[in-house]
């Protein structure tokens, strides 16, 4: 596969929230969703994917606060990208309230210095979009006055697959899964639009086994991914002392064998795939922590998101069982598992 440099942006910031980029209040909850808790997982979940098709990444706003539109700017066009994918998600009226504009749109600009490349990046990403995802579609529309589709020096596209005042697409927004469809879809559109061919997550024969002296792609994915889970590495693509041990603390804190090697179990734990552990009171792992987020994009309280199964995680499990005709004992096994792990869903609007 030839060597392409594609850079993903997230609009808004995190820390803090940007005002006004947020749901109504959400029921059950209590709380707001904000805008950058879709539009940043996307991001790196698209990065994710791109690195496993061999490409070269730049993430244009690693920092979780807001960067202006300017600065971003800036980054990209001094980077000499092939394309550029950034992420939002989209909103209709006041934001107070729930109303019924709901579906995928993506966007680009005939202002860009490559038009219709753009409207191509775009028309890729969004039929990926719609082939990968339950969402409606609104379709591929042009925009003005959005830097970061018309003031860059590459073809680009802006994904905004729901709407976060339609209540069912807000829910979407914390689903880890929902995160992954957008930007593995967006990754497949990109692939379509280089004419490569797209690698998938699931199927654990793409990742190759890494181990000390490893170097390349797979191992910038294994350290980002293993920088979203809290250990601090640099991301170089070279696997040494320091990403071994932290392959290694990886694997014991989530019940592998610890000898520092990368195969298709420690793969599929990084990636939280099937088959899923039965969990319980007491758990700690990154299963537990997929568990807490689905929970919460399915509106059941539990407290931080922070792969322990203590005392609030099990009341949300009880809750969640007995509101979808499960055995409430508090324990997930793969009845629970399955319900608990389809996409959207989850409680309704009183």
């Amino acid at each position: 596969m030839a060597t392409y440099y594609i850079g993903g942006n997230d609009e808004h910031g995190q820390n803090p929230f940007t005002a006004g980029k947020r749901t109504p209040v959400m029921p059950y909850l209590n709380v707001p969703f904000y805008e950058n808790q879709f539009n940043r997982p996307a991001k790196i979940k698209f990065l994710e994917a791109c690195l496993r098709n061999n490409f070269a990444v730049f993430d244009v706003k690693p920092e979780l606060t807001d960067t202006s539109v300017s600065t971003r700017v800036r980054r990209i066009n001094a980077q000499n990208l092939t394309l550029l994918v950034t992420f939002g998600y989209n909103a209709f009226g006041s934001g107070n309230s729930f109303n019924s504009a709901r579906g995928i749109s993506v966007f680009f600009s005939r202002q860009n210095p490559q038009p219709s490349r753009s409207q191509a990046l775009a028309e890729e990403i969004f039929e990926q979009l719609q082939k990968n995802t339950n969402q409606p579609s609104r379709g591929v529309s042009a925009l003005t006055d959005v830097g970061v589709l018309q003031s860059v020096n590459c073809p680009s596209a802006l994904a905004e697959p729901g709407y976060m005042t339609y209540f069912d697409e807000a829910k979407l927004m914390l689903d880890p899964d929902f995160q992954t469809e957008v930007g593995e879809a967006s990754c497949n559109g990109v692939c379509q639009y280089l004419g490569e061919r797209y690698l998938s997550r699931e199927n654990l024969n793409n990742y190759p086994t890494l181990r000390g002296g490893s170097n390349g792609n797979f191992v910038y994915l294994l350290q980002y991914i293993l920088t979203q889970n809290g250990y601090n590495l640099s991301v170089d693509g070279i696997f040494g002392t320091n990403t071994q041990r932290a392959v290694t603390e990886f694997q014991s804190n989530n019940g592998l064998n610890a000898d520092g090697i990368v195969g298709q179990n420690t793969w599929r734990a990084l990636l939280v795939l099937p088959p899923r552990p039965t969990l319980r009171a007491g758990d700690r792992n990154v299963y537990v922590r997929y568990l807490q987020q689905k929970l919460t994009s399915k509106l059941y309280p539990l407290g931080n998101i922070d792969g322990i199964f203590g005392n609030a995680t099990r009341e949300a499990v009880v809750a969640f069982q007995r509101e979808n005709g499960l055995n409430a004992d508090g324990i997930v096994g793969p009845l629970t598992w399955e319900q608990v792990s389809t996409v959207g869903g989850g409680r309704p609007l009183p």
